[in-house]
């Protein structure tokens, strides 16, 4: 991947605005998009660029990365249609959860090395009462993705909170706007609003992401280069769970995003995820693998250290069961019951 040069003639202002609503307006050639983090305004002369970001501190340099769709994506474009006709059909309706649950062991067991456990002991300055980086990264990605998988692992690895922007197949919000911040459909997306960084394609992301918040580690051997051998297991085996938007789901946005404590390669919360994506909801994942010191947040939230764990503030519901949490997702969050109410 290669990064060019975009001249700003006026510097980019970023802020933090209260937590609601992601992009406002946007306009072309000339695009002025506001997130819930900060507005942008940019002239694009070429197809990446360098900024120039002010955030109350003195102006400082921000990237934003650019690059053309891989084979791998175009594969993944293939495979999906065919994954969905194994699916088993409406993702709300009564499953054989034995067998959800096996598969998503498996899927597990194929990424065994990696997104199980936070390299804690490497980031011994950090306060677990307050958030890890001051405004949370954003991750625009979809569940059944093996690239996308391999940037969750490394936040489990790096114990980071995220706001998760599901973007399944037929998404209705969240793929808008990786085109209107980013210039194209391509995914995982990352935003670090504490940077004024946006940027596609998973090893460029991960590398970024060790260096910016890995206090000088490594990301686990292998983790780079194994989405070639085993990362498309999980999205074969799971039977493409968490790649297509569910058609009945409720269009608009929740007024407050779900929390969900999760550590990547945890079968049942996997799970979870995979309902959240079908059903395009925004969510904070708080990563808690083992060794998190993040596992605090949880025992004060839940009295326990399993996971998954689901907090809607929408509806003041905590939930700590994955079979439970899908059930009450799919017959919260359908469209029937906003049109009822």
């Amino acid at each position: 991947m290669s990064l060019l040069t975009l001249k700003c003639p006026d510097p980019l202002s970023f802020s933090k605005p209260p937590d609601s609503g992601l992009i406002n307006n946007y306009s072309s050639p000339r695009i002025s998009v506001s997130t819930s983090q900060f507005p942008i305004t940019i002239n694009w002369v070429s197809r990446s660029c360098r900024i120039q970001a002010k955030s109350g501190n003195p102006v400082e340099k921000a990237e934003v990365s650019s690059s053309n769709g891989s084979p791998s994506t175009s594969f993944l474009s293939v495979l999906c249609p065919l994954l969905k006709l194994f699916s088993g059909g409406d993702p709300s309706r009564g499953r054989n959860y034995t067998f959800e649950v096996a598969t998503s062991s498996l899927s597990s067991m194929a990424r065994f090395p990696w997104g199980s456990r936070a390299l804690s002991d490497g980031f011994q300055n950090r306060d677990t009462n307050t958030m890890d980086t001051p405004m949370r990264l954003q991750l625009f990605e979809f569940e059944a993705c093996p690239f996308c998988r391999r940037v969750r692992e490394a936040l489990t690895e790096l114990d980071l909170s995220v706001e998760v922007y599901p973007c399944p197949k037929g998404s209705v919000r969240h793929r808008e706007i990786v085109r209107k911040l980013g210039g194209k459909e391509q995914f995982p997306f990352l935003v670090d609003p504490n940077t004024g960084t946006s940027m596609y394609e998973s090893d460029e992301i991960v590398k970024y992401l060790f260096k910016q918040y890995g206090e000088g580690r490594s990301p686990s051997f292998g983790l780079l280069g194994s989405t070639l051998f085993t990362g498309w297991m999980p999205t074969i085996l799971r039977a493409g769970r968490g790649m297509m938007l569910w058609d009945k789901a409720n269009m608009q946005p929740p007024p407050k995003k779900l929390e969900l404590f999760s550590y990547e390669n945890n079968p049942y919360a996997r799970i979870v995820r995979e309902a959240l994506c079908e059903l395009e909801l925004p969510y904070i994942l708080q990563n808690v693998g083992d060794g998190s010191k993040q596992k605090k947040l949880l025992l004060e939230a839940s009295g326990s250290e399993e996971v998954p764990y689901i907090i809607d503030p929408n509806t003041n519901t905590q939930i700590g069961d994955s079979e439970k949490i899908l059930a009450y997702l799919f017959r919260t969050y359908s469209a029937t019951v906003s049109a009822a109410s």
